[in-house]
């Protein structure tokens, strides 16, 4: 629950059907102090400016602030999935105004057949109590206060309160799973019991409570298995961590962005040296150790490219990447400038790159390099690589230069320190 939600600043999603119209009505008798989105994907024609229109009236009607986005080409629409591009593209816009204008919640209508409608897609996926406890009413900054309502509730407010909405009539289609949920499935729930959207509602209440319940006991169990943590990562107790339950081994992969069951049964029997990547970390198998990374710091390892300098002659490695590749060593690398294309660059590995060892015949993959050097999981993930812009390999850092681009010109050539 929100507390002196009159102090508060909301920015409310409003698209001109009867939902969000209601949640506009009902904030502005309120006296809130609220700004209003739209996102106009143009998707219907001059229905989708219709709908625009409706929400810009209500909007300067009532001396409301006012934001709209229309979606062009620029947006890239895709010719499949277009209902999750939509959801990214419009909760990417909101959080945009909500920064700029700083307020404190995002606030959409969603109401109880939606939740209905997301846990029976979410019952087909498997997807675990935290999918079957359906939308969160307060999550991450986004608030549903209609989310107790059903949809004829809403529509009987609007009628006995004369409030103007516009009905999508692309809803009424059975393109997508949703609908075909809302207009196949659910009048027949309803008809076997005419009482269930109460009852399923009571049901959500009470998966909501046991979600509760075992987000604690997980939260206990992992201060019990863990052995070590900071900001960026935590490492767990690989065999006290096996002799828990399923449901509990479980519940800490999700806990750490694994949620695909085929994955986390590999993890349960992975060696050591095994890795997993998700949206959100990476998991290390290490002995008797289970070492979740936050991936942003995988993102800048792997992906962060650095441009550099050369000043008289010398190519400049910036102190802080300096201090990294000391780590293992130094080196003093004379390489010809006219064997490569300015400028260069520092970048970590990446799947197939291979280079021609200095003092070794032939080429060698990195992969089998860093093998070959004995490094650790977490050794080789903080390797650079120096690169030419057409992303020749010149060495890696501090091990090995690259032959074919050393220098026995001292005219021609760029010296690199570490």
């Amino acid at each position: 629950m929100l507390h002196q939600p009159q102090q508060k600043t909301y920015l409310l999603a409003v698209s001109g059907g009867v939902d969000s119209m209601v949640l506009a009505d009902l904030f502005q008798l309120s006296g809130f102090n609220f700004h209003i989105v739209h996102i106009n994907y143009h998707l219907r024609n001059e229905d989708s400016n219709l709908d625009q229109k409706l929400v810009f009236d209500f909007c300067e009607k009532h001396k409301i602030p006012f934001h709209l986005y229309e979606v062009s080409q620029k947006d890239n629409q895709p010719e499949n999935s277009i209902q999750n591009w939509a959801r990214e593209l419009r909760y990417r816009y909101f959080r945009e105004i909500q920064q700029k204008e700083n307020l404190d919640y995002i606030v959409t209508a969603h109401h109880l057949n939606d939740q209905l409608e997301t846990f029976i897609i979410n019952l087909s996926k498997a997807s675990g109590i935290r999918g079957l406890s359906g939308i969160p009413q307060n999550e991450n900054g986004i608030i549903r206060p209609l989310l107790g309502f059903c949809k004829d509730e809403i529509y009987d407010f609007a009628k006995e309160n004369h409030i103007d909405f516009r009905e999508d009539q692309s809803n009424q289609k059975t393109d997508y799973l949703r609908n075909k949920i809302r207009h196949n499935i659910v009048p027949e729930l309803e008809k076997i019991n005419s009482d269930f959207l109460t009852n399923f509602s009571k049901s959500i209440n009470y998966i909501n409570q046991a979600k509760v319940f075992i987000n604690q006991s997980v939260d206990d169990k992992i201060k019990i298995l863990k052995i070590n943590s900071d900001e960026n990562q935590i490492i767990i107790n690989k065999e006290k961590f096996s002799q828990e339950s399923e449901l509990i081994r479980y519940e800490i992969l999700k806990r750490f962005g694994f949620n695909d069951e085929n994955e986390m049964q590999k993890v349960f029997t992975a060696q050591t040296g095994s890795l997993f990547f998700n949206s959100e970390f990476h998991l290390i198998i290490n002995r008797n150790e289970l070492i979740f990374k936050k991936k942003l710091e995988v993102r800048n390892e792997n992906l962060e490219k650095v441009l550099l300098e050369i000043i008289d002659n010398e190519i400049i490695i910036p102190e802080n990447i300096k201090n990294e590749i000391q780590e293992f060593g130094n080196c003093f690398w004379k390489i010809d400038k006219q064997k490569v294309q300015l400028p260069l660059k520092l970048r970590r590995k990446q799947e197939g790159d291979l280079f021609f060892p200095i003092g070794m015949i032939g080429k060698k993959k990195i992969s089998k390099f860093f093998k070959d050097e004995k490094l650790s999981i977490l050794a080789k993930q903080k390797i650079w690589l120096l690169c030419d812009v057409d992303e020749r390999i010149l060495g890696v850092l501090p091990f090995r230069q690259d032959g074919r681009f050393s220098s026995d010109n001292s005219e021609t050539e760029l010296v690199l320190k570490v």
